[in-house]
């Protein structure tokens, strides 16, 4: 299995950045897919997630109103847009597929990609 990110990079604060996660070796359209991230010195931090099927969405209160997932089953990616950008927001952010259920635990997820880095200045 691989998660592959990309999309990460330096914006200035209030910018927008689109990653995206190409997943292979796994049965995508039916994994419940995630974005975590994680700053310095910081655990790994939930910021959203989405239904195997796109039926529901779920996003922590920092991101909320800022931040959209998407997923595209038949390219076998998942999106996360990123507006508003905030310094706060800095962080290296991963992707994650989880067989069973979509919720903001990081032991839920089973498959993780290798991180893009997101740095947003002030």
């Amino acid at each position: 299995v691989q998660l592959v990110e990309s999309g990460g990079g330096l914006v200035q604060a209030g910018g927008s950045l689109r990653l995206s996660c190409a997943a292979s070796g796994l049965t995508f359209s039916v994994h419940n897919m995630g974005w975590f991230r994680q700053a310095p010195g910081k655990d790994r931090e939930f910021a959203a997630a989405i239904h195997w099927a796109g039926r529901a969405t779920n996003y922590a209160d920092p991101v909320k109103g800022r931040f959209t997932i998407s997923r595209d089953n038949a390219k076998n990616t998942v999106y996360l847009q990123m507006n508003s950008l905030k310094p706060e927001d800095t962080a290296i952010y991963y992707c994650a597929a989880a067989s069973l259920r979509m919720d903001t635990s990081v032991s839920t997820y089973q498959y993780w990609g290798q991180g893009t880095q997101v740095t947003v200045s002030s």
